[in-house]
């Protein structure tokens, strides 16, 4: 799997992990995981932001798809939802009705990535919710083609939906990461942006730091650009 690095990473990882647990289940002798010193591929952290101009044109060609009816409506409503809370797709893809609430404006997940763990969202998220009809035997929001199962494939939509907005190098996780950019832009600080999208670590939040610092440099631009103008004496 030389040719897809990343790929490989996350296969090693899952091979890891199983081998683990043989020993554990006493199937294999301790010590004897053959991925213990296979080293991983180096991987490049590519970051991803949605501007403003990028977010209207991805709701109008979400509004544009649901008119046409091109995409199944669960897809959209999954994909609304991501660019307004900031979740993972899993948390977003699994949840139940059981966990809104739209008048406290919540998401009460009893379980996650890191736990347990509570959405906030907005208005416009509201809006959507209650758009979503409700079906009878089926206990989740994002509801896929199977009677009481969830939306299992969102990639395939993604693709075909990013395309049409001429979003090709967005992927489902970068709505994500241009929450929190977004988050960034009006002001708030790291901790609150760890807060909104339940960052455990403080680490993980560290990622947008360099994105905190565009006001302060945008600043400090306006600044130096107006001493510049007193010391060459441009009007």
């Amino acid at each position: 799997m030389h040719h897809i690095p990343y790929q490989a990473n996350r296969t090693l990882g899952v091979l890891s992990k199983m081998f683990n647990l043989a020993e554990i289940w006493g199937l294999r002798p301790d010590g004897s995981n053959p991925c213990l010193h296979v080293k991983k591929n180096v991987e490049r952290k590519r970051e991803r932001f949605l501007s403003e101009e990028e977010f209207a044109r991805l709701g109008e060609t979400l509004s544009a798809i649901e008119r046409d009816q091109t995409e199944t409506q669960s897809a959209i409503n999954a994909i609304r939802l991501l660019m307004l809370t900031g979740s993972r797709l899993g948390e977003i893809m699994t949840l139940k009705w059981t966990h809104v609430d739209i008048k406290a404006r919540e998401l009460r997940l009893p379980d996650s990535k890191t736990g347990a763990k509570v959405i906030h969202f907005g208005e416009a998220a509201a809006e959507i919710l209650k758009r979503i009809k409700k079906i009878d035997g089926n206990p989740y929001v994002i509801t896929g083609v199977k009677p009481g199962c969830h939306l299992t494939d969102l990639q395939h939509p993604w693709r075909r939906i990013r395309a049409q907005a001429g979003l090709d190098d967005v992927r489902i996780h970068d709505l994500r990461h241009s929450f929190a950019s977004s988050a960034l832009a009006l002001g708030e600080g790291l901790p609150m942006i760890g807060k909104l999208l339940g960052h455990t670590q403080v680490q993980t939040t560290a990622r947008y730091a360099h994105l905190a610092n565009a006001p302060i440099k945008a600043a400090a631009a306006r600044v130096s650009d107006r001493i510049g103008d007193a010391i060459l004496g441009k009007p």
